[in-house]
């Protein structure tokens, strides 16, 4: 029976993913604004960042205090995202059509400019997985996070072909395998994106001033709650 224990391994896996799970419908409910996305999601990183690392395990103070505290500037650059994604969709789906129905010099021209689009969707991608863990470990200007989601997804970039593999089976596995998966969904891929990240966020981006600030909210809020 030990190995049913709280403290066992096997225990503990189970543990976190109760809290995936739980993390998920929290992130699902917080997205259904859509314009809240980029919110709902540092904040989910947030809080998977502090279970992984075992510093935390207050999962809904930990969600919505990163949600409250993150929400303008997580939301003006999943806008600017969200933008280029759109941008970069219709450009891709133009050059495609237009490759596929030419010949000659014309084809070869759609060939480069798809490439360039192809490209440019790559550093999207990069970007996009890794900009949101990291406004929930540091504080900066939004160039200067987009700028350095970038440095630390090509530099880490094992880590960031693992992290779009995580998302992509998961995607595969409720569209086609199980769909009743989607009840962990975000929340897992999240959970093990940030296993994978805690050690190179903490190396790149300690900020003991956030963390401060962060420890006096949390006293706050403790003795807040002591006073009620």
């Amino acid at each position: 029976m030990k190995h049913f224990s709280f403290d066992s391994k096997f225990g503990r896996i189970m543990v976190k993913l109760c809290y995936a799970c739980f993390l998920n419908l929290l992130w699902m409910v917080c997205s259904l604004p859509v314009i809240t996305i980029g919110a709902s999601t540092t904040a989910l990183y947030y809080a998977c960042l502090k279970i992984v690392r075992e510093e935390d395990f207050s999962a809904a103070a930990l969600f919505f205090r990163s949600f409250k505290q993150n929400f303008k500037q997580a939301t003006i650059l999943w806008l600017i995202l969200l933008a280029a994604g759109v941008i970069l969709g219709g450009d891709g789906y133009i050059l495609w059509h237009l490759r596929a129905n030419s010949t000659g010099a014309p084809a070869v021209i759609w060939t480069l400019l798809l490439a360039i689009v192809i490209a440019a969707a790559v550093i999207y991608v990069i970007v996009m997985l890794h900009v949101f863990p990291l406004l929930a470990s540091v504080d900066n200007t939004n160039i200067a996070m987009l700028k350095n989601a970038f440095l630390i997804g090509t530099h880490y970039l094992f880590a960031t072909i693992l992290m779009f593999a995580i998302h992509f089976v998961m995607f595969w596995i409720i569209v086609s395998v199980f769909t009743p998966m989607f009840i962990l969904g975000e929340g897992l891929c999240a959970l093990i994106c940030s296993w994978l990240l805690k050690n190179i966020l903490r190396s790149v981006t300690d900020d003991p001033e956030k963390e401060q600030s962060l420890a006096e909210n949390e006293t706050e809020m403790s003795e807040s709650s002591q006073g009620k």
